[in-house]
């Protein structure tokens, strides 16, 4: 009778392995912070896997614009099944590279963005804004043209649009408000970098150690020093001219293998419990009206919204960066 029973319990023991690994994989291309310990990657996985009966598989890269990057070289070979961390101003780059596919999902219960598209779901949004310590700058600019400027010997540490979307947002909004101007706000801004990273950790982690004065951040991010620390020195400096909005969003890949479970996280992405971690551990707003932590009600409010049309974009976003290359070089 024992012998028997020894043998049924190691059939299950090397079954249960098996049937483990029969689940079917959801295969995220995501970026390095929404993974991070801190970020809300963890979270999401363990909320999605819960209701599923499958498992997520996250692969991180260092920003937006590297996901799509590696897309366009992967093509047909790519494994990923959903795409986590493009925004907006990339959307026409993805779409014209033929990289997704329709979600056929419908706007979410409660949304309070006004933005929509077939190819591509909003998760989050925010405004690109300089963050600053008030402990030790007094008098922050007001505008973007005060921050260009002024005779004071600021310190300016922001993104290579090339490898960043906050840098690439940064290009975008200097495009917005100075068009065909662009050139000297650029040498403007020059006149007071600090220096340019790859992405934004390194950006950030300058003006946190007080190497940099300004960090091109977003309008929301001041909201984790209040959340986690209880710190309110860091501000987002609030423009007169209006600040550039960030979209960012999920797509499905047109190489998945698991089209239906793909459209079930992406319509999973809106529930309020997951907005609410994505709002808090992302530090973003969120796309659909739910109650925030007092930390959100803090942040500036931003009047004017800037954005560029994303055929634009993608027609002049070459342009643009040689433009800004020559500029900072001069």
């Amino acid at each position: 009778m024992f012998r028997i029973f020894m043998t049924a319990f190691f059939s299950v023991c090397l079954t249960f392995p098996l049937w483990a690994n029969s689940r079917p994989i959801l295969n995220i291309y995501t970026y390095s912070s929404f993974i991070s310990e801190w970020g809300p990657g963890a979270a999401i996985k363990q909320l999605f896997e819960a209701q599923c009966d499958c498992q997520i598989k996250y692969t991180a890269f260092g920003d937006g614009v590297t996901i799509l990057n590696r897309l366009k070289l992967e093509v047909a070979r790519s494994k990923a099944d959903v795409i986590i961390g493009l925004d907006n101003n990339l959307i026409t780059a993805t779409r014209q590279a033929d990289l997704v596919q329709p979600h056929h999902i419908a706007p979410f219960a409660h949304q309070q963005l006004d933005w929509w598209d077939p190819l591509f779901i909003p998760y989050d949004y925010g405004y690109f804004a300089f963050v600053y310590n008030r402990d030790k700058i007094a008098n922050p600019p007001q505008s973007m043209q005060a921050l260009l400027t002024s005779p004071e010997a600021w310190k300016i540490v922001y993104q290579d649009p090339r490898t960043s979307t906050p840098g690439l947002g940064l290009l975008l909004w200097i495009q917005a408000l100075y068009g065909e101007q662009s050139h000297q706000a650029w040498q403007q801004l020059a006149t007071k970098t600090l220096t340019i990273t790859k992405g934004w950790s390194e950006a950030y982690s300058l003006m946190l150690k007080g190497e940099a004065d300004f960090v091109l951040s977003y309008d929301t991010s001041p909201a984790v020093h209040l959340m986690n620390d209880h710190d309110d020195r860091f501000v987002s400096a609030k423009f007169s001219e209006g600040h550039y909005q960030q979209i960012e969003v999920a797509a499905i890949t047109k190489t998945t293998q698991q089209l239906t479970l793909a459209q079930q996280f992406l319509a999973f992405l809106g529930q309020p419990e997951v907005q609410r971690v994505i709002a808090t551990k992302n530090i973003m707003h969120p796309v659909i009206d739910i109650e925030l932590p007092a930390a959100f009600k803090q942040l500036i409010t931003v009047d004017k919204t800037l954005r560029l049309p994303p055929e634009a974009i993608e027609a002049h976003r070459k342009q643009w960066i040689a433009l800004w290359q020559s500029s900072v070089s001069d």
